[in-house]
């Protein structure tokens, strides 16, 4: 299917890797100018030669911390003019009320919560005086599905579906569309990590780490390129119709209110 990409200029944060270079293949794939935002050179690096393996295509990378305003303004004069934007930066660590310290919350919110915002709130600009754009939050069942052990990200994703719903209601009067998606687990590299650690810690071998999707939906994981096909969709004109929303992607576990 032809989503009619082509040519349009793609800003991804946290493309370096998992999820966010998921969507760059794709996007790649379907004709986009696809730029790249990561903390680490390296990544971007890495996830450049891939691209250009794979696709023969220029792929623009920026290393940036979007938690640093200087850093965040420099992106947004970097990359101007974009049209479509995918803020995808950041993971929350997990952990209790008691375990995370006020640091911790700070850190991790200006990274991701507010980086997501103060984003969208440079683009939708540039995209109101164009008359166009689309913006797409990368955010995460646990806003919905809100874990104890997973407060401050449980918090953090609650937050950021509620903001894109409501900047998502009005934007579309300036021609512009914010939307989101709510992965559930998804088999990237900190998935692995994670599950590792929790394999340790319950039976002092990591090596058990695949236990712990036993009882996912269809006994696995997303994969990321699973993600990625429904982000491109919801950003083409394909799905004009479609702002405010926020689709879960987690094969029914928000349904049945548990993840296990």
């Amino acid at each position: 299917m032809d989503l009619g990409l082509s040519k349009r200029k793609v800003l991804i944060s946290g493309g370096s890797k998992g999820i966010g270079f998921a969507i760059a293949s794709l996007l790649i794939s379907e004709g986009c100018e696809v730029i790249l935002a990561a903390r680490s050179r390296a990544g971007l690096d890495e996830a450049q030669l891939k691209l250009r393996s794979e696709w023969d295509a220029d792929v623009q990378t920026i290393a940036v911390d979007i938690a640093d305003q200087a850093q965040r303004d420099s992106l947004v004069a970097a990359a101007s003019g974009v049209d479509i934007l995918i803020n995808n930066a950041g993971a929350i660590p997990r952990g209790s009320l008691e375990a995370t310290n006020d640091s911790l919350w700070r850190s991790q919110w200006d990274l991701k919560v507010f980086g997501y915002i103060n984003l969208t709130r440079s683009y939708l600009s540039q995209m109101r005086e164009r008359g166009k754009g689309v913006i797409l939050n990368i955010i995460g069942i646990a806003g919905e599905l809100v874990d104890s052990n997973y407060v401050a990200g449980s918090a953090g994703n609650a937050a950021l579906i509620a903001f894109t719903r409501a900047v998502g209601g009005t934007s579309i009067y300036d021609g512009v569309r914010v939307l989101g998606i709510n992965p559930g687990p998804v088999g990237t590299e900190r998935l692995i990590r994670l599950q590792k650690g929790m394999a340790l810690e319950k039976y002092g071998d990591e090596s058990r780490w695949s236990e712990f999707s036993a009882n996912l939906p269809y006994g696995r994981p997303a994969t990321p390129n699973e993600i990625a096909h429904t982000a491109a969709f919801l950003i083409s004109d394909l799905s004009s119709y479609t702002s405010g929303t926020v689709i879960n992607i987690d094969g029914g576990l928000s349904g049945r209110r548990s993840y296990i």
